[in-house]
């Protein structure tokens, strides 16, 4: 069966300037007047130097956008009114009302970029010498460079303390690489040629003057060309504002955009993660944060909104009236292994819970967008965590894994990692019942479950529908109605897939009943190999798509809903329940299903 349609890598521009925060939908890079292309340019900081007299403040000019519209043959058509949402003219003093640009500094503004040979982008990732910059990072823009994703200009800059030169940089980048499946024919020459893209700078976190040479070093390869920069701090969040003060001030960019991607845990609590966002946009605005949960750009969690909203089949059944029960369920089958340190200051339920699942909880449960545009969807997923009901103690179970003899080979405990505190209580497996009290969902049970050292590792969400009233078949399930039920699941990884169980009849002259599997299985369906998460979210931060980033308020919203019990737990030093290496987990979790009358799904013989 034929694809609707097919593109190597999605439609995408690259805009020379920031456009307005206020919507992306008007940021689109071309469109038609009087049947002629054109261009929609922001001269904002061009016109702010240029134009603006020298009495406007630095906040006035970076906040001053015109649009500029190019045609075709380079005329400049009429300037439109500054954006909405950035400094209004209303708002400057009075002499500055006398100083509208000109057409001809019009002309001159275009004029300049009409003779630039395009736009450049450069990405620096700030914390290059660090695993998930090797693992995740670097492969990721070379997998968009091999698939024709990236810009005709860009630069990629590895910034970190560790002393390093290009060729030592590329040395360990090229040992993570690897080509497409379905691409290998030039792989090495790809590989080759991103290299060669690829540059070094070492220097300290918090050192305006190392971020001014790399200013310096980054200007020399944008060789004049309109700069657009994105920063990738992969680093510990103990250093972002430093790293954020330093860009800000000696690195970003003079005419282009500058964008910061900022890497989870995003504080400890509310209140850490107020004064975090607070001292964020000391040095940038809201619209250049880019906060990363890279689980929103898995493919099965974006396919989402695609599964209800374009699915007729579904999106009437998706409430109370139909769904008996939601579960979204983390499990690894490997524990800490060496990053205990990191993870007992955090621990499962800001490691997983507040982060990954109540993000896809949201998608989830929202309700119809009213459009496809970032701020729409992040709207709507902010009304669902503030309609959500504040998490009891009670509703909640903790537990951690302890040391388990399989196969005869031993497997540690948890506090035998010797990055681990001796006699730490930092859960490593967590259960939880949310609820979201609004008309859709009123009074449906949404379970949580995430853990290590598992016995399987998936991510998965699964639809328990209610059973159906005055079933005729009854009888064929025997006492225990939930083998009726119908459920549909979602798995996010590994083995992408969608299953809907269904009832069915087994063929023969008797009335036997069976638990059938309508299945997509995305590799059996779909040759192309599906694109890491990283990949989907660093070309969204590059052209400026924000709808699979988090907003400070939906952060705000999340910290809330979890703060209380995460301080009654370390306040009242709850002891964790202790589960076996490669178990299923602790009792705990099924007694805690059992009180909302939910058996946990993936449990059952049927995987």
């Amino acid at each position: 069966m034929a694809a609707l349609f097919s593109t190597t890598c999605r439609s995408h521009s690259y805009s020379l300037l920031p456009s307005s925060s206020s919507s992306s939908s008007s940021s689109s890079s071309s469109s038609s007047i009087h049947g002629q292309n054109h261009q929609r340019l922001n001269f904002s900081s061009y016109i702010a130097k240029r134009v603006l007299p020298a009495k406007v403040s630095f906040h006035s000019r970076r906040n001053y956008h015109l649009n500029v519209v190019l045609m075709q043959d380079g005329a400049v058509a009429t300037p439109a009114i500054p954006v909405e949402n950035e400094t209004p003219f209303k708002k400057l003093k009075g002499e500055l009302l006398t100083s509208v640009p000109s057409t001809q500094e019009f002309k001159e503004a275009a004029s300049f970029y009409v003779n630039k040979d395009e736009s450049t982008v450069s990405i620096t990732v700030v914390g290059a010498s660090g695993d998930l910059a090797k693992k995740k990072i670097f492969p990721a823009l070379f997998a968009l460079y091999y698939e024709g994703c990236l810009p005709k200009h860009f630069t990629i800059f590895g910034y970190a303390r560790s002393k390093m030169t290009d060729a030592e940089l590329r040395n360990m980048v090229s040992k993570t690489l690897n080509c497409r499946i379905d691409k290998r024919e030039n792989c090495d020459e790809k590989m080759d040629q991103f290299l060669k893209r690829c540059f070094y700078h070492s220097g300290q976190y918090d050192s305006p003057e190392n971020f001014a040479k790399l200013d310096k070093k980054l200007k020399e390869h944008e060789g004049g060309r309109v700069s657009n920069r994105l920063f990738y701090l992969s680093i510990p969040p103990n250093i972002f504002i430093d790293a954020v003060k330093c860009t800000s001030s000696s690195a970003s960019s003079g005419i282009g955009w500058t964008r910061v991607i900022v890497e989870k845990p995003f504080g400890r609590d509310s209140d850490s993660s107020a004064a975090l966002t607070k001292a964020l946009k000391q040095y940038l605005e809201e619209d250049q944060i880019f906060r990363i949960d890279h689980y929103l750009g898995k493919e099965l969690v974006e396919n989402l909104s695609v599964l209800r909203f374009s699915n007729l089949i579904f999106e009437p059944l998706w409430s109370r009236r139909y769904i008996r029960n939601v579960q979204l369920i983390f499990s690894e089958d490997f524990g800490t292994e060496g990053r205990g340190g990191y993870f007992d200051n955090y621990g499962i339920i800001r490691d997983i819970m507040q982060n990954h699942l109540l993000q896809i909880l949201a998608l989830f449960a929202m309700e119809t967008p009213v459009s496809l545009d970032a701020e729409d969807i992040r709207n709507e997923k902010v009304k669902v965590l503030r309609s959500m009901r504040p998490l009891q103690l009670e509703d909640v179970v903790v537990g951690q894994y302890k040391s388990h003899t399989k196969g005869g080979v031993t497997y540690p405990a948890y506090i035998d990692d010797s990055t681990v505190p001796k006699g730490s209580l930092t859960p490593t497996f967590a259960a939880a019942a949310l609820f979201i009290d609004n008309a859709r969902w009123d009074g449906v049970p949404f379970l949580m479950k995430a853990g290590k050292a598992l016995h399987k590792k998936r991510t998965e969400i699964r639809v328990q529908f209610r059973h159906v009233p005055g079933n005729l078949y009854n009888q064929d399930f025997g006492n225990d109605l939930d083998l009726a039920t119908n459920e549909l699941v979602i798995r996010v990884q590994p083995d992408e897939a969608i299953d809907l169980k269904i009832n069915n009849k087994v063929p023969g002259l008797g009335m036997r009943l069976d638990r059938s599997n309508l299945n997509l299985l995305y590799a059996a369906r779909y040759s192309k190999e599906i694109p890491d998460a990283y990949e989907r979210l660093l070309l969204d931060a590059i052209e400026g798509e924000r709808r699979l980033f988090i907003r400070s308020d939906e952060l705000d919203a999340a910290w809330a809903l979890f703060t209380p019990v995460l301080k009654e737990l370390e306040e009242k030093n709850v002891i964790p329940e202790y589960y076996p290496y490669g178990s299923r987990g602790p009792v705990g979790a099924h007694y805690l299903a059992a009180r909302y009358n939910v058996r946990w799904g993936d449990l059952g013989i049927e995987q």
